[in-house]
């Protein structure tokens, strides 16, 4: 890797910080990434620098320490999110609290097409998350872009060579993104594209032959998803089929026949040291009573680990590791890095799993890749389509697609907010109705943790109109993160409410049943290749005649899983699915998710 060319990352804790490392690499560039308190020499041979975003302020305690030496590097240096009002203020220019929260998807206005906007129009559809906003530019900076609620979005200084933007290029949102990273790299930083994905490949299994050593072996966690098949086949490249051992555990949150499926597949596959135990019953008692999702998904993940020991002890425990198909979404939405904040504990970033990767216990391939480089090792691989190409499924399965609740039905500032989507229905001319609902979910605004209500929308609308209701919904009423488009019946009962529901094995059949409709529907349709993932989400919102339950359809499109678009289906395959869950039984209400990450994570919990 030395004899590399590279760019340096400075790591402020951005959900997006190793997404940025990523879309150089996608360049042919070597990225690394550091602290900002990492001394400035240890990386003073890079070609340039890229300042990320980050949960901080600039303008408060929390503002993060860093080398101010970066500054005299003499190398281009671009900031994002953060890193743009880091740079404003280094410079004496002044960052404030914005007037509004821009989320999702803004039109940036560039005033010059010189340098790093080169060949891009004047408009470019650019992708903000952020709270904080440049009031002021520094003396010597040129303001070169400019969005409708963010005046100060783009800015230069061409003596010192700077750049920052207040968007983010790095998501696949920003429509030429791309673009303008690779005018920065080669433009202005002029860097040598001399790095692959089979240098990285390389590198890993040279890794796991180094940790692993000549007389270990690997005890690997298998769910059967892409991430546990390509790390299952780089470390039986990397050390031999007999020295990995596969545990697939059925912790009774699997899908319809989803474990028998899995191992037929992986066993086709040329898999053959797989071995499967039935945990459900084990899994249920554990979870039994529980509603917060972060305790849901610390209980499903250390008794993963307590699995895996029991197991690995009966083939002697000392002289294995414990394997994982970690990827870098997992790590950096555990708070996996120094200044990010946890957005969800994965199940395989729980205490316990720390715990033995501190004592050197665990090896993960893949924990700095994305989902997209995962597939294209695992196409280096030959392994079939099939198995490559299924939707991700999280390893806790359906128990976080499952919420619990005890009953609750108070909302802080229900009238506040419900005045407020009035305004915006009103503002909109459409005839549409919206209403903020009991439930809460996951979501991250400002890379930061947000647990909060969702938003229906009642009524007909194009996909086109729901997108920007949902925009602005989100952007300006900051007491919600995610909005839910009502598909039937056509309004909410005024006395529809959260029931008192706990996870049970009944709850989990009647999800089961939705899934398979959904999974059938859109194979059927020939669809399911035009959605990355789909998650089908039980919640215990309904009618007290009933005693029913409510399904959210959430099928988003994304390539890295770190910033997503919810889909567009196509209205006669929405139907169609609709009409067969409507003869599901206890089953009163059909959202579809409009929110798209961020402010909403891909899954509820």
């Amino acid at each position: 890797m030395d004899q590399h060319e590279y760019i340096a990352v400075i790591d402020f804790g951005s959900q997006f910080a190793h997404l940025i490392a990523r879309r150089i690499r996608q360049h042919n560039v070597l990225a690394k990434i550091f602290t900002p308190d990492t001394p400035v020499h240890e990386y003073k041979d890079a070609k340039g620098v890229i300042l990320s975003g980050g949960p901080r302020s600039t303008i408060d305690e929390s503002a993060i320490n860093y080398d101010r030496g970066v500054f005299k590097l003499g190398v281009p240096i671009l900031g994002l999110c953060y890193g743009h009002q880091l740079i404003a203020q280094h410079f004496g220019g002044t960052v404030e609290k914005g007037k509004t929260k821009e989320y999702g998807q803004a039109t940036l206005h560039i005033n010059d097409k010189s340098d790093i906007f080169q060949d891009l129009s004047n408009e470019e559809r650019v992708w903000m998350s952020h709270w904080d906003v440049v009031g002021t530019a520094p003396a010597d900076f040129e303001v070169i872009g400019s969005t409708k609620d963010c005046e100060v979005a783009a800015m230069r200084n061409v003596t010192e060579n700077i750049w920052s933007f207040q968007y983010h290029l790095e998501v696949h949102h920003t429509e030429h993104g791309m673009k303008m990273l690779e005018n920065f790299l080669f433009n202005i930083c002029q860097v040598s594209a001399d790095w692959s994905i089979a240098a990285i490949e390389d590198e890993i299994i040279k890794e796991i032959q180094d940790v692993v050593g000549a007389k270990k072996h690997v005890f690997l966690l298998v769910s059967g998803g892409v991430d546990s098949t390509v790390a299952f086949a780089l470390l039986e490249k990397a050390l031999g089929k007999s020295r990995v051992y596969g545990l697939h555990v059925d912790n009774g949150f699997m899908r319809h026949r989803e474990t028998t499926k899995v191992a037929v597949a992986l066993k086709k596959a040329g898999f053959t040291n797989l071995h499967v135990v039935d945990t459900g019953a084990r899994f249920l008692r554990a979870v039994q009573g529980v509603i917060d999702p972060e305790e849901k998904r610390k209980i499903i993940g250390e008794l993963f680990v307590e699995i895996a020991n029991e197991e690995m002890t009966k083939i002697d425990l000392d002289k294995y590791l414990l394997g994982q198909g970690t990827i870098y979404p997992d790590t950096i939405e555990s708070g996996g890095t120094q200044h990010a904040d946890k957005i969800k504990t994965h199940h395989n970033r729980v205490d316990l799993i720390q715990e033995m990767i501190n004592q050197g216990k665990v090896i993960e391939p893949l924990k700095d890749l994305y989902k997209d480089e995962v597939r294209e090792i695992g196409k280096r691989f030959k392994i079939a389509p099939s198995l490559l190409n299924r939707h991700p499924f999280p390893g806790p399965g359906l128990a976080i697609r499952t919420l619990c609740s005890d009953g609750d039905n108070e909302i802080e500032d229900r009238d506040a907010i419900n005045a407020k989507l009035a305004e915006i229905i009103l503002d909109s001319g459409l005839d549409l109705k919206a209403a903020v609902l009991p439930m809460k979910s996951v979501g991250v605004q400002g890379d930061e943790r947000s647990y909060k209500h969702p938003v229906v929308i009642a009524g007909k609308a194009t996909w086109k109109q729901l997108n920007d209701l949902s925009v602005r919904i989100t952007n300006e009423v900051f007491m919600v993160n995610r909005v839910l488009w009502l598909i039937d019946p056509k309004t909410i009962s005024a006395d529809a409410h959260m029931h008192e529901r706990y996870l049970t094995k009944d709850r989990l059949d009647l999800l089961r049943v939705a899934d398979d409709i959904v999974m059938t529907k859109i194979k059927e349709h020939e669809v399911f290749a035009d959605i990355w993932q789909f998650p089908v989400v039980l919640v215990p919102f309904g009618d007290p005649k009933t005693n029913g339950e409510s399904i959210v359809l959430r099928p988003i499109q994304s390539q890295e899983a770190m910033t997503v678009n919810y889909y567009n289906m196509p209205r006669p395959v929405l139907t169609d699915i609709k009409r067969e869950l409507k003869k599901v039984a206890f089953i009163d209400y059909i959202f579809y998710d409009i929110t798209h990450k961020p402010p909403a994570t891909i899954e509820w919990e």
